[in-house]
């Protein structure tokens, strides 16, 4: 019989590339979304029978009526630009949506992944950053709604898994590129890519010293879909180690696109890390999974996927 998969948040960036991969295994799938940050414009390509679409805000109860056997629970706002505007959007669902999907995980008998973030790590005092790290987190700062609302999530589902035995997994996921981004969710590489393309000033915050770590997103997908398919309950790191800062990274996307872009400096926003790396150790031994794509390939597909998208 074919398995079944919900993804919440499956209209997103990750989330819809979640749901090409599981089509791609033969699942039936169901893809949760409420549009706030996401689009159809993501899934417009999939044409199944195994897909369907639900729109639906999980901070309300859900109740689907087919067997579930994998829940992937991707579903929050993840940019800054999205965070900042929508705080208590993004703290109820890091905490009633969660709480609703642990629900249904309990009653389908469901295994679920949480998508956390390396933004609980906050500006870290430790690097690189390991699973065993707590982090340094300002929880009434301006970021505090999306890294409390992971790291609550985070205790909720090991909550779960302790008092309940339910299957849970936790993926803590270092910044990832790729097709299908959001030219203006205010990260740096749609940004930079965009502001290149267009000609526009390429604006770099505070002096571009601060260092990212950048995941191609096929390469993130298959880390998820390991994790949620091992026994392993506590949080593993999915991201690729190599480490830039952000200034070679703007010179790095004006050098691809052959841009005259002037590059620019602006304040850096508060909280904003300075560092930012995965030790990637435990993916490594418990999943076999390491990063395949390099940064310059995946930058090109980038590129060249934004090139696309500017001329429709």
């Amino acid at each position: 019989m074919k398995k079944k998969a919900l993804v919440t948040g499956g209209a997103g960036f990750i989330g819809s590339h979640i749901c090409d991969y599981l089509l791609g295994r033969d699942f039936k799938v169901y893809c949760v979304d409420n549009l706030i940050t996401g689009s159809l414009e993501n899934v417009e390509h999939i044409r199944s029978s195994d897909f369907v679409y639900i729109n639906h805000d999980i901070t309300r109860f859900i109740e689907i009526k087919d067997d579930i056997d994998l829940i992937f629970h991707f579903a929050s706002p993840a940019s800054p630009i999205d965070y900042l505007q929508l705080p208590i959007q993004t703290l109820k669902v890091g905490a009633l949506g969660t709480h609703n999907i642990l629900g249904l995980a309990k009653t389908k008998r469901a295994k679920i992944i949480l998508a956390s973030t390396s933004e609980v790590y906050g500006d870290p005092k430790v690097h690189p950053q390991t699973e065993e790290y707590w982090g340094n987190v300002n929880p009434v700062g301006p970021r505090g709604v999306y890294d409390e609302a992971k790291r609550f999530a985070e205790a909720m589902v090991m909550a779960y898994h302790r008092q309940h035995g339910l299957d849970t997994y936790i993926v803590r996921i270092f910044n990832t590129y790729g097709l299908r981004m959001r030219k203006d969710d205010g990260r740096a590489i749609p940004s930079f890519i965009i502001q290149s393309l267009e000609g526009r000033d390429i604006a770099v915050f505070g002096d571009g010293s601060q260092t990212r770590s950048f995941c191609y997103i096929s390469d993130m997908v298959e880390g998820i879909y390991r994790l949620i398919n091992s026994d392993y309950h506590l949080p593993v790191n999915i991201g690729n180690p190599e480490e830039m800062s952000i200034l070679e990274l703007a010179k790095t996307i004006k050098s691809l696109t052959g841009s005259k872009s002037k590059i620019v400096f602006q304040e850096l926003p508060k909280d904003d890390p300075m560092v930012r790396r995965p030790d990637i150790t435990k993916a490594k031994k418990i999943l076999n999974w390491q990063p395949m794509v390099g940064f310059r390939e995946g930058i090109i597909k980038t590129v060249e996927w934004f090139k696309q998208t500017i001329k429709k």
